[in-house]
């Protein structure tokens, strides 16, 4: 999500003690971070020292408080009704939502949560104690996800002692040692099907950079960045004045778009920049790419200026809004789907990612915020972008969406979600440049 409003204040259910002394703490460890006063420095360590400690012990009671939570679920969702294959949906979704994640982040909390609790006793009383560090306690989890749970719970048994005085990388190494001796059969399953999960993925970098990350096979990605760094040494043997570094990433361009130089390929990249900027050389708001959010309008301006006459311009006709803001404005309200220029729209309104709040996850779903089963239009002000996780926790039980305000300008409405708690979410479309 580009752009969010901040959950409603809500303040601890009336008579909950532990959610009164957890603010309290939460107020205290304000006032140390405001200003600790004076103290040497070996009370400064000391503190330190504590201070990770709490925040290990406070990611178990976390945990305990997820498991809980997500038993307490399920058994509503049974009493709801809900078909057996979709008991569980939602939990994560709420999770995320409480601690201000991404679906796929409560997700991980739940299924690390469920892990210690029920299968990993030794490591979470490790982690309660604050022995050791939410990472070691997830890496544990993650080399041994494979086993038994039988075997798993032996495993955790052997490991948990000698965890506090493991480096992270240690850790994982004794444990990914411990699970291979005690399963090896399953050990050589594990890394087969995790060559199924190869896949290419990119996220943003700070300065207008970005990570195009492969996960591969280990022979394959060996053979890669041997074939990449032997075309960058043969470059700098003949004189190439680019960094080591830069050849391989312009070869690696030039490779994946099978284009060369790598400015030449024919991509489309959805740039907009303010009207301004175009008839005002002294203006420059940044402009937007979507998908990865802001740029400078410098760099902007160089982007157009490579792309030279490959560049393709699309008028956005907008409606001025009361709010000095500007909003596309469009939809055919009497179809089922958004289809062709309206749901390019709403992507490009959204900034490529899914509208609720804290979710960063690529939009794979258009969705009528008024359901259209209920009458809702397929128009401009009625949809939104969001990801699959989302798209689908909304419609089970207790789960609402809804338009605060939006109206006959077309203009992108405040969304409200409820869960099933009770708990509300608000969330409204980044301004356009």
């Amino acid at each position: 999500m580009t752009a969010t409003v901040q959950p409603e204040a809500q303040a601890p259910a009336d008579g909950d003690a532990v959610a009164g002394y957890l603010a309290e703490v939460l107020i205290a460890l304000g006032g140390i971070a405001a200003g600790s006063g004076s103290a040497d420095d070996a009370v400064r360590v000391d503190r330190i020292a504590l201070l990770e400690r709490v925040k290990a012990a406070a990611v178990a009671a976390q945990a305990a408080e997820i498991v809980a939570f997500a038993r307490s679920q399920v058994a509503a969702q049974q009493d709801a009704g809900v078909d057996y294959r979709r008991l569980g949906q939602g939990i994560a979704e709420q999770v995320g939502l409480a601690t201000r994640s991404s679906g796929w982040h409560g997700a991980r909390k739940l299924t690390l949560a469920r892990d210690l609790i029920a299968e990993l006793p030794e490591t979470f009383r490790r982690l309660a104690a604050g022995d050791v560090s939410e990472h070691v306690a997830q890496l544990v989890a993650t080399e041994t996800s494979h086993l038994d749970p039988e075997v798993r719970r032996l495993v955790d048994g052997q490991l948990a002692p000698d965890l506090p005085d493991l480096a992270p990388k240690q850790a994982a190494g004794l444990a990914r040692r411990l699970a291979q001796a005690a399963d090896p059969h399953g050990a050589v399953k594990r890394a087969r099907n995790a060559r199924a999960d190869r896949r290419v993925t990119l996220r943003p970098a700070p300065d207008t950079m970005c990570w195009l990350t492969a996960l591969l096979p280990v022979e394959d990605g060996v053979r890669c960045y041997a074939a990449l760094t032997r075309n960058a040494d043969a470059a700098k043997a003949a004189g190439d004045q680019r960094s080591r570094g830069q050849i391989i990433a312009d070869i690696t361009v030039e490779r994946l778009t099978g284009q060369t130089p790598a400015d030449e390929r024919p991509v489309e990249l959805n740039l907009t920049v303010p009207l301004r900027n175009l008839l005002d050389p002294g203006h420059h708001a940044p402009a937007e790419i979507v998908g990865y959010g802001p740029v400078p309008a410098g760099l902007a301006d160089e982007i157009l200026r490579r792309a030279g006459h490959r560049v393709w311009w699309r008028r956005l006709f907008t409606a001025p809004t009361g709010e000095g803001r500007q909003a596309i404005v469009g939809g055919d309200p009497t179809a089922r789907r958004f289809t062709g220029w309206l749901a390019k729209l709403l992507r490009l309104r959204d900034g490529g990612t899914c509208r609720e709040p804290y979710c960063g996850a690529p939009i794979r779903h258009l969705d009528h915020i008024e359901p259209w089963r209920e009458g809702g239009p397929t128009t401009y002000a009625n949809g939104r972008g969001v990801c699959q996780r989302h798209n689908q926790a909304r419609e089970l039980p207790g789960w609402t969406v809804e338009a605060q305000h939006g109206g006959l300008d077309g203009s992108p409405p405040l969304v409200t979600t409820t869960t099933p708690t009770g708990h509300r979410y608000l969330s409204r479309a980044p301004d356009p440049p």
